[in-house]
């Protein structure tokens, strides 16, 4: 028996708490279950005491009605006096087993604790499982994608400029907006682009064009040059060209850029009257433009100094009452177109002064070889 009893001691003490708590609610609820057992046996026997008594009562209602009828008069004050005994009876009896109810125990409450950290390891599952199963349907790749602010280019060129694939992930695209929209720029027509996202599947993506500064002309080929100063290699159908457009008639990159570049410094006033720009070298400036304004003045400035000495023609313009050159090339003066040409007579006309003479003598020293030849030749005759 003390073996028994050793055992059973060292189990209780090897229960934990919870079962500990467990244990006696578990006592708890068939102590509730007996009670309500015998609540129900107590209603169950009240309820034949009842009948019975209620059995009795018309019983002896009905004899006492007979007696009645003989004599009216005679008791029927007590029969109300025992009924409403009765009721009171059964209401106290009702009463008394209310208040002997037992309350029922209180559920131990969940701690805050471990619903939060329920909740932090589910949510999160929960995502990445709905995440996972997106992916691997056909619904994560679908993209509608339009492209606005482009003119000069297709549309399919700039996707194609994007490298955004049928492929790709929806999802991706969102996240790498930027990147993908850096990409479009390798496009050498788009100055900046913008991919802006619509909720659901919707794509935007905003481009700005290089403007068209000018047309690089050779030939009757007209080729846009890009305000970035790269030259397009697709020359433009003549019609579409504008009524008024500035030429170049060089296309060397470099040239080409420090040329935009110097123009971007200039202001439109100015651009605006400019027709054609064309090099004329000269001894002293290798890089001497020749710049042909609509009015046909004409204005000669080195290009590694456009930008500083071009702007000076708006104020040297209203003193020229006709038709005039502005040299830039060492200072800054002018002179008419009319004073130019007979400059370029006269220069023309020493140099062909020059050719002739050049010729004249060129030729008076042939006739001398000729007759020194023939001269020796006679000599060799005659010695022989």
């Amino acid at each position: 028996m003390s073996k028994d009893k050793k055992k059973e001691s060292n189990q209780k003490q090897e229960l934990s708490e919870w079962q500990k708590r467990n244990q006696e609610y578990l006592k708890k609820k068939a102590e509730e279950e007996a009670a309500l057992a015998e609540e129900k046996e107590k209603e169950k026997q009240a309820r034949k005491e009842a009948n019975s008594k209620l059995l009795e009562e018309s019983k002896k209602s009905s004899s006492e009605s007979d007696e009645e009828a003989s004599s009216p008069s005679k008791e029927p004050s007590e029969k109300e006096e025992k009924s409403q005994k009765d009721d009171q009876k059964v209401k106290e009896e009702k009463e008394k087993k209310k208040k002997e109810k037992p309350e029922k125990p209180a559920k131990p409450k969940i701690a805050p604790v471990h619903i939060w950290r329920a909740v932090s390891i589910l949510v999160p599952s929960v995502l990445v499982l709905l995440l996972s199963v997106y992916l691997l349907t056909p619904l994560s790749t679908i993209k509608n994608i339009e492209v606005k602010g482009n003119s000069n280019t297709q549309a399919d060129d700039i996707k194609q400029a994007s490298g955004i694939q049928d492929s790709d992930y929806t999802l991706a695209l969102l996240l790498d907006k930027e990147t993908y929209a850096e990409r479009i720029k390798s496009n050498h027509w788009i100055e900046s682009a913008k991919i802006n996202y619509q909720f659901p599947t919707n794509f935007t993506i905003e481009v700005k064009e290089f403007d068209i500064v000018g047309y690089y002309v050779s030939g009757e080929e007209h080729y846009p040059i890009l305000s970035s100063g790269t030259v397009e290699s697709t020359p433009v159908d003549r019609l579409n060209l504008p009524e008024t457009y500035l030429t170049v008639t060089f296309n060397d990159e470099q040239q080409v850029k420090e040329l935009i570049t110097g123009l971007s410094t200039i202001s439109e006033d100015i651009k605006s009257q400019i027709q054609k720009i064309e090099l004329a070298p000269s001894k002293a400036t290798a890089d001497l433009l020749k710049i042909t304004m609509l009015d046909t003045d004409e204005i000669l400035v080195p290009l590694s100094e456009l930008s500083k000495k071009l702007p000076y023609y708006s104020k040297i313009k209203p003193q020229l009452s006709e038709p005039s050159v502005v040299d830039m090339e060492a200072g800054v003066y002018s002179y008419t177109i009319a004073d130019k040409l007979i400059e370029e007579a006269e220069e023309k006309a020493k140099q062909e002064a020059k050719e002739a003479e050049k010729k004249k003598q060129e030729e008076e020293k042939k006739k001398q070889e000729e007759q020194g030849n023939q001269s020796q030749t006679s000599q060799q005759s005659q010695s022989r």
